[in-house]
């Protein structure tokens, strides 16, 4: 595989995190179409048991979203200034702690911005569950099933590429 498709193929997952937070933006779909190219150019078999398990974990991230409330973040009153500290912790947290630092991130991420916005401890423990009722729990559970296939996507990029 070329270093071109390679870098369009991780672009295309880059737009599709991006997506995720987004209204409107099939942030998943882009995802889920950046990994069928890659997967599609480069031959080895991992590749395909990549995209395997991207289609598993986005089809459950799906199920998953699909019980639970509609996101309606911009109607619950969430600024967008909200869902960039949200994906910003989520992201850190992603990565500090691998995995399982994307939900306290997103959860702090939320609750930093909210402090910043309010001034106090109470009103932004408030708006941070307001926040997560109107939908924040449907935007978590997408970016977090997105940022599982990124990074087993980077993974088998760089760790693949030494073999």
């Amino acid at each position: 595989m070329g270093v071109w498709d390679l870098l369009w193929a991780g672009l295309v997952i880059l737009l599709g995190l991006c997506g995720v937070l987004l209204p409107g933006v099939p942030g998943s779909w882009l995802v889920w179409a950046g990994v069928l190219w890659w997967a599609l150019k480069d031959p080895r078999p991992l590749a395909w048991a990549v995209l395997v398990g991207a289609t598993v974990v986005l089809l459950l991230s799906g199920a998953v979203r699909w019980t639970l409330p509609r996101r309606r973040l911009r109607a619950g009153g969430v600024p967008r200034r909200v869902t960039a500290y949200a994906a910003a912790g989520t992201l850190a947290g992603f990565v500090l702690l691998p995995v399982v630092g994307a939900v306290p991130g997103f959860l702090g991420g939320v609750y930093l911005a909210e402090r910043h916005r309010l001034g106090g401890h109470g009103e932004a423990v408030a708006a941070l569950r307001t926040a997560m009722r109107s939908g924040g729990a449907d935007l978590l559970a997408e970016l977090f099933a997105c940022l599982l296939v990124a990074a087993a996507w980077l993974g088998v990029v760089v760790l693949g590429s030494r073999s």
